[in-house]
């Protein structure tokens, strides 16, 4: 087997994300208020309505950008998943179908092409979760890849919706989490 990746134990959990992005916009709210100690000065000769409107869109940022780290979170859960199958030679149809992906792509598997095709063909019921995954990786690449194009989603994508899709997708499928048996070093 080749060269295996190191983890680097800096994945995000679901939990933390959720507590920043409060802590967040907590934060903004407070910094845009009226009673906050820089207002006056930071918005010296701004309208109301403009304060207002800068906020929301500074909450929208938030927004897009927390629902990017989700998507991040859940792409490290499956493509960690798919290299421990792999490292640990695991005997279930998911491993095994794994270990011969990585014959040909180690690494580079795709996550929608290759990992999630597995676990749909594999998963009984979890067709619709992985198309609802797809959905919100075609967001994740429009956020990722700088927004440049006009995107076509058919859906909002949005911390309130992201969220419970990826809570669910890390808790419905069996991932193997890092180990201490397979840390990703050399042998």
């Amino acid at each position: 087997m080749a060269k295996r990746v190191a983890f680097s134990g800096k994945h995000l959990a679901l939990a933390e994300t959720a507590l920043h992005h409060n802590d967040t916009e907590a934060a903004l709210t407070l910094f845009y208020s009226p009673t906050a100690p820089s207002y006056s000065i930071r918005f010296a000769g701004e309208r109301p309505d403009e304060v207002r409107s800068e906020l929301g869109y500074r909450k929208a940022e938030l927004d897009r950008n927390t629902t990017l780290n989700l998507l991040a979170a859940v792409e490290a859960a499956f493509r960690i998943d798919y290299l421990q199958r792999c490292y640990l030679k695991k005997k279930d149809d998911v491993s095994r179908q794994f270990r011969e992906i990585y014959k040909e792509k180690e690494a580079r598997a795709s996550l929608e092409d290759d990992i999630f095709e597995v676990w749909k063909n594999n998963t009984l019921g979890s067709a619709k979760l992985i198309g609802e995954l797809r959905g919100a990786f075609k967001f994740r690449h429009w956020m990722a890849h700088g927004r440049y194009w006009t995107p076509k989603f058919g859906q909002k994508y949005d911390y309130l919706s992201v969220y419970p899709l990826a809570a669910s997708a890390l808790t419905s499928f069996p991932l193997i989490p890092v180990s201490s048996e397979s840390d990703g070093v050399d042998e």
